[in-house]
């Protein structure tokens, strides 16, 4: 496996660490998560499109068209999980909410891995899988108890 892409996916895991302290700020300024999701989306919106200009990329409109119903929310799962991280951090610590969202991450990831959900390639369980996510989840406890 090449290393480039390791690294990028690791620098994006570690940037979700910087999103909650920073949304939980906004958060405060704003008066509420949804406030700060809306401005962390707005942001983010405005790079995205900036970026398409620049890289000169267009959607192919007729895919789009034939996509499933459930294709279509990724945008609100990332509404969830910016809101919960804006709330979470001020009560729970930037390392206990990421953790938790982790293990929220990786469960649900071995389901839908599992049964090749949403156009996955199937993985099925097996014990090393599972042992995988209830490390972390006992990471969840050692980090809230630290």
């Amino acid at each position: 496996m090449q290393i480039l892409p390791l690294l990028i996916l690791l620098l994006a895991g570690a940037a979700t660490a910087l999103q909650g302290p920073t949304n939980a700020r906004l958060a405060t300024a704003v008066n509420s998560p949804l406030n700060a999701a809306f401005i962390s989306f707005a942001v983010g919106t405005v790079a995205l499109g900036c970026l398409a200009v620049a890289m000169q990329t267009r959607p192919d409109v007729s895919a789009m068209k034939a996509l499933p119903w459930w294709a279509w929310m990724g945008g609100l799962y990332g509404c969830a999980f910016v809101i919960s991280a804006a709330w979470g951090v001020p009560r729970l610590g930037v390392a206990t909410t990421i953790t938790l969202m982790v293990a929220g991450q990786l469960a649900l990831s071995l389901i839908l891995d599992h049964f090749g959900a949403l156009g996955v390639a199937r993985q099925p369980l097996s014990l090393g899988r599972i042992a995988d996510v209830a490390l972390v989840i006992g990471g969840v406890v050692l980090v809230r108890r630290s």
